[in-house]
């Protein structure tokens, strides 16, 4: 384990910084991904697709490429998940499809999701349109939030004939794949891409308008027969610890390398990042291919509770971020020009009680050290829009814990024109690309079954 780490760190520093943030994994050649494919035993009901929560026939896209019908896989990928080039590239497949591999008892799983990103690359850089609308049926949606939810909820309601109108804050589409996802997973122009696909089938964008600035939740339901909120979670919270205000926002030190020059990018020499999860792993990476000598990950528990997929976490490693465990900052020391010189921390220990899963951590009596840093950023989850959350429960819409209550067979909020999916609605589990896009095509389906179908089934009752 050691000499592989040493020789990922060895072989990232031998690269320009611009191919220190292409993709970790190159794309497949026709000949690797045919002979990958051709390992595929086609499993009469195959576990993976049991376990990938858009229900992609795997079996059959992947008898597809091994057979050079690469459009007609790719075509097989999108019928179930218009966003299968972002989920190819950061869904845990070793924890979902691949993991359920049955090669992978044996031998090695099969590449599930690179074999999922050759199709769909194929098929956007053809611009392959796999999909014709139906008729316009004179129906009118709204979609707040162009994120992975958002536009699978646009993009299945668009083929079933709906006019589709999504309202996005930000200047660009495509939620946290365009501005979350480290660029080294998921490149902005993957996102891009697939936003200029949904486009395609007739959804209209609208890109800086935000809910309770520019439109209000009123004004949606008086204007559309149906709205779905894909609102996502708001910024990271803040430390809440003297000086907390020189602090950076993990996301927002994310969405810099995404969308800025690289070259533009200021980096500290000395950078700790608060917080064990996805997101302040790819923090960290993010912050050693800039080139920083020293990054540290500081957790409040143990290895063993931390929130990041254990994939992330030896990746973390190879790259040579260090981990320190069971440490609290609890104060920032500043110098004379107001930047950061160092961390004051605390030693924690874990108790037997735990929350959902994972031991309280408490602080261990006289045990603060200083820890030099000169730069600070914060991953420990993001808050809620809590003015929106407000809005909505004005309204009759429950809302438990900051997160929008659905029915969760069909995504609809008690108000019978509001659907809402994504992140914002991820009270339990795990929230995912691929599980957002899965929520927008159960609330897409269940807006045609009570717009479109049940009116059919009326007038056919009628005659």
């Amino acid at each position: 384990m050691v000499e592989h780490v040493k020789s990922n760190r060895n072989k990232i520093w031998e690269l320009s910084l611009e191919d220190r943030f292409k993709e970790v994994y190159p794309p497949l050649s026709d000949k690797e991904a045919q002979t990958e494919a051709m390992r595929c035993l086609y499993c009469y009901d195959a576990p993976c697709i049991k376990a990938c929560p858009t229900d992609i026939d795997i079996p059959t896209f992947i008898r597809k490429i091994a057979t050079a019908n690469v459009k007609g896989s790719a075509k097989t990928i999108l019928q179930s998940n218009l966003l299968g080039g972002s989920c190819a590239r950061v869904c845990p497949t070793q924890e979902l499809c691949e993991g359920a591999c049955v090669m992978g008892s044996e031998h090695k799983p099969i590449m599930i999701g690179r074999l999922q990103r050759y199709a769909c690359d194929y098929s956007a850089s053809h611009n392959i349109q796999h999909f014709k609308p139906l008729p316009n049926n004179g129906l009118k949606v709204a979609i707040v939030g162009t994120g992975p939810a958002g536009l699978s909820c646009a993009g299945e309601l668009a083929k079933l004939g709906f006019n589709v109108t999504c309202f996005e804050k930000n200047n660009l589409a495509g939620g946290l794949s365009t501005y979350g996802i480290v660029v080294f997973r998921e490149p902005v122009e993957v996102s891009l891409a697939e936003v200029k696909q949904i486009e395609a089938l007739g959804v209209k964008i609208e890109t800086n308008k935000a809910l309770g600035k520019d439109f209000t939740l009123n004004q949606l339901i008086e204007k559309y027969d149906a709205v779905f909120l894909g609102i996502g979670l708001a910024n990271v919270p803040q430390l809440n610890i003297p000086n907390d205000k020189v602090v950076i926002d993990g996301l927002e030190f994310i969405a810099a390398t995404k969308i800025k020059d690289l070259n533009s990018l200021k980096i500290g020499k000395r950078i700790c990042i608060v917080g064990a999860g996805n997101t302040a792993i790819d923090c960290a990476t993010i912050a050693k291919r800039l080139g920083a000598p020293r990054v540290t990950i500081l957790y409040r528990r143990s290895e063993a509770e931390m929130p990041c997929y254990y994939f992330e976490y030896e990746f973390a490693l190879s790259e040579g971020v260090g981990f320190m465990f069971l440490t609290q900052p609890i104060g920032i020391n500043l110098d004379n020009n107001g930047h950061i010189e160092s961390i004051n921390c605390v030693r924690m220990d874990l108790q037997n009680e735990s929350i959902n899963g994972r031991r309280i951590s408490k602080p261990v009596p006289d045990s603060e050290f200083n820890l030099p840093c000169d730069m600070l950023i914060t991953a420990i989850g993001q808050n809620k829009h809590q003015d929106i959350l407000d809005n909505l429960n004005q309204i009759g819409i429950d809302i438990e814990s900051g997160y929008i209550m659905v029915d969760k067979h069909t995504n609809q909020t008690k108000h019978p024109k509001i659907y809402a999916g994504g992140d914002c609605i991820r009270i339990k589990g795990e929230a995912s690309t691929v599980a957002a896009v899965q929520d927008g095509k159960i609330a897409a389906q269940a807006i045609y079954e009570n717009l479109v179908s049940a009116k059919v089934k009326k007038v056919e009752v009628k005659k």
